[in-house]
C-alpha cells in the first residue's frame, strides 16, 4: 500500500528491453534507500513494482506487458524521471489517501493553466465510463500523486497543484498531450459499483 505522498523523484539510469518484457534500473534517492530490500515495493509514477536487484543506490525493476499497455512506464527513456514511493509501513501517517499502486487507466494532459503561485491542470480520461468515479472534491492519484479533484466536466477533470508539489514532483513537466497514469479512489469505486449492482437488481 502507499499514501500518493511522492517522497522523491529518481532518474532512468538503464533500460533493458526484451520481447514484451523490460527491466528498468533507475538511481534511487539517497534518503530512500535505508532498508531497501529485495521484493520490496516501490511506486513508480504510481506503478507498484518489485525490487529485483540492488547495486548501491542502482535499484533494478522488471515491468511485464500489462504493466507496459496499461500505464506510461513504457514510454520512459533513459534520463527520464519518475515519481518514487516506498510502500507504506503500519503506523506511517496518510498524509494522502490509501493507494494500491493498480493503475486504473492513462489519461491525457489536456490544458494547462498557471497564475501566481497556483497550477491547475486539466485531464482527459478514455472513455466516459470512467467518469463515474470521478467526483468533484473526491480524491484521484494522478502519477502517483494523492490529489483532490477541483472539477469535472463531460470527460475531464482538473486538479489544482501548489508550489511544493510542483517542485517534489514531475508533474511540473508535463505538456498537453502527454500520459499520466491514473489510480482511482477504491472507495468511490466500491460504493458507486455496489449502487449499480443494486439498482440492476431492483429493475430486474
Amino acid at each position: 500500500m502507499f499514501t500518493g505522498i511522492i517522497q522523491g523523484k529518481a532518474q532512468i539510469h538503464e533500460i533493458k528491453a526484451k520481447d514484451n518484457f523490460r527491466t528498468h534500473i533507475i538511481k534511487m534517492p539517497q534518503d530512500l534507500l535505508s532498508g531497501l530490500t529485495l521484493g520490496a515495493s516501490v511506486a513508480h509514477n504510481g506503478v507498484c513494482l518489485t525490487v529485483t536487484a540492488i547495486n548501491n543506490d542502482l535499484i533494478s525493476f522488471d515491468l511485464m506487458q500489462e504493466t507496459l499497455k496499461v500505464t506510461n512506464l513504457g514510454e520512459l527513456k533513459i534520463g527520464d524521471e519518475i515519481n518514487v514511493e516506498r510502500a507504506m509501513k503500519i503506523g506511517d501517517e496518510v498524509g494522502g489517501h490509501l493507494l494500491s499502486g493498480h493503475i486504473y487507466c492513462t489519461a491525457d494532459v489536456e490544458e494547462i493553466i498557471t497564475s501566481p503561485n497556483n497550477c491547475q491542470i486539466w485531464f482527459r480520461l478514455p472513455n466516459k465510463s470512467v467518469m463515474k468515479y470521478i467526483l468533484t472534491k473526491g480524491y484521484i492519484a494522478v502519477d502517483g500523486i494523492s490529489l483532490t479533484i477541483g472539477a469535472v466536466k463531460e470527460q475531464s477533470f482538473c486538479v489544482n497543484l501548489i508550489p511544493e508539489t510542483l517542485q517534489r514532483t514531475i508533474i511540473s513537466q508535463k505538456q498537453v498531450n502527454d500520459k499520466v497514469n491514473i489510480e482511482l479512489d477504491s472507495q468511490t469505486q466500491a460504493v458507486v459499483d455496489t449502487v449499480e449492482r443494486y439498482l440492476s437488481q431492483q429493475k430486474a
